[in-house]
């Protein structure tokens, strides 16, 4: 399967079959949000694998109850790591050492600075945080299609008690979860604005 047809099959899964996927499938998954892309290559997410029926069940319980969150195969936690943009002066070093970018003066001074030359750094990194894992949150997506396996993102749930369930590392913030698990549906695709609507000149 391309990676269009991968596009084009993918569906919000809410009915999955009760067959677990293989750690190693999890992980190749895993290796494709390792190698999205993110501002200034801070890689700023960290993911948590939760397996075991308990926590899934707790996690439906946070996430309004949803059923689909404890009966997928795995729930992948994803976070903003925000510890990586105290990084970023030396991401910008590393990718101007390999020649992967030009460097600006700009670019020189925040890399100096640590990164933090920014008038509403915290702002900032929010809005490049939530990007970074989003992308990377979407390479799983993308790839668990690839593999067969059904997934979904979820966004409603009571953030705190998530937060107390998954008890995140220092620095990281929980964004979103991602059901995975084979699927037991198979849902027609969705509406699609055209490209006239959306393509603008």
């Amino acid at each position: 399967m391309d990676t269009l047809q991968a596009i084009e099959s993918r569906r919000s899964i809410r009915h999955y079959k009760q067959k677990p996927i293989p750690r190693e499938t999890i992980l190749k998954l895993m290796e494709a949000a390792r190698l999205a892309p993110s501002s200034s290559n801070t890689q700023s997410w960290g993911f948590k694998i939760i397996t075991d029926s308990s926590t899934k069940k707790e996690l439906r319980k946070a996430c309004y109850n949803q059923h689909f969150v404890e009966e997928c195969a795995a729930v992948v936690v994803c976070c903003i790591d925000f510890g990586q943009f105290k990084m970023r002066g030396k991401r910008t070093r590393e990718l101007v050492r390999i020649g992967a970018v030009r460097p600006s003066p700009e670019m020189i001074l925040r890399s100096l600075r640590g990164g933090s030359d920014k008038e509403y750094e915290e702002e900032r990194n929010f809005i490049n945080g939530t990007i970074n894992v989003a992308i990377a949150a979407e390479h799983i997506v993308l790839a668990a299609a690839n593999s067969g396996i059904g997934s979904c993102w979820v966004r409603a749930f009571e953030h705190e008690r998530v937060t107390r369930i998954v008890n995140p590392p220092e620095n990281h913030v929980v964004l979103c979860l991602l059901t995975l698990g084979y699927p037991a549906e198979e849902p027609p695709p969705r509406p699609r604005r055209s490209l006239d609507e959306i393509i603008f000149e």
